[in-house]
């Protein structure tokens, strides 16, 4: 079973709590995982074989929330050595603005552009659609482990 570093970027919880409703699931699927809501930069290399699992939310002009930005940060001014590192993308958003998904569009770029290779599609969460977060969560997760 895979080791999955879940780094977590949220404003008011609700990627927190995703966060967690996707360790759980993991963790039944058999999985290590851990949840890091203040990833440094050093988190992303600390282990080779470790999957990092993005999950955050947007703010209202599409930017990263405060305590995930540094990764972006340090990934595009000191490009970290991650080609090859394997990651996985949840971003939850909101369609009624016309910055939907940016967040989520810049981190897995960045992550992409230095050679880490991503697991499946992106899960996007979005605010507006009324459907049950958890539940595209448990989904997600169910479909994505099988590609680790």
């Amino acid at each position: 079973m895979a080791s999955i570093q879940i780094l977590v970027g949220s404003v008011y919880g609700a990627a927190e709590q995703v966060a967690e409703i996707a360790a759980e699931k993991l963790r039944e699927l058999g999985h290590q995982v851990t949840l890091n809501t203040y990833a440094r930069a050093e988190d992303l290399v600390r282990d080779v074989d470790e999957i990092l699992l993005l999950c955050h939310s947007n703010t209202g002009a599409g930017e990263l929330p405060d305590n995930i930005e540094p990764i972006y940060l340090h990934i595009t001014r000191d490009y970290p050595r991650i080609a090859g590192k394997r990651y996985g993308v949840i971003n939850l958003a909101d369609s009624s603005y016309n910055t939907f998904n940016e967040a989520g569009r810049m981190l897995d770029t960045a992550f992409a552009d230095l050679g880490a290779v991503r697991i499946g599609e992106p899960l996007i969460i979005d605010a507006c659609s009324g459907d049950n977060p958890a539940t595209l969560t448990t989904d997600w997760v169910n479909d994505w482990a099988k590609l680790l």
